[in-house]
C-alpha cells in the first residue's frame, strides 16, 4: 500500500473548495506547510496529530480545527486509513493543476 494522501476534490464554487484526503497508512504526513487560504478540518475516520503553529492537537472522528491565513500547520495520520475533510477559503488553485 502506497503511503501517498490521496485528495478529491469534492465540490467547489465561488470562494470555497472541499476535499476528502485519505492517509492510507499510520504516520503519512503532510509536511509543515503553510498558504494564504482560511481551512476547516473535520475527521471522517482514523486520527491524526496536527500541528498549528507551536500547538499540537490530537483529532478523532467527529474533531475539527481552523487554520488561518499563512498559519504554518501539518497533520500525521495515527492510524491507517485516516481520512479528512477539508474547506478553503478562497479555493485552493494549485489543487487544480
Amino acid at each position: 500500500m502506497s503511503n501517498r494522501i490521496t485528495r478529491e476534490i469534492l465540490v467547489r464554487g465561488g470562494n470555497l473548495m472541499m476535499t476528502r484526503n485519505t492517509f492510507p497508512i499510520r504516520g503519512t504526513k503532510a509536511e509543515r506547510h503553510f498558504h494564504h487560504h482560511e481551512q476547516v478540518s473535520y475527521i471522517l475516520s482514523g486520527s491524526f496529530k496536527f500541528t498549528v503553529g507551536e500547538e499540537e492537537k490530537i483529532l478523532k472522528i467527529g474533531d475539527n480545527l481552523y487554520i488561518g491565513s499563512n498559519i504554518p500547520h501539518s497533520a500525521e495520520a495515527l492510524e491507517d486509513n485516516s481520512i479528512v475533510l477539508d474547506v478553503f477559503t478562497p479555493q485552493r488553485e494549485d489543487f487544480l493543476r
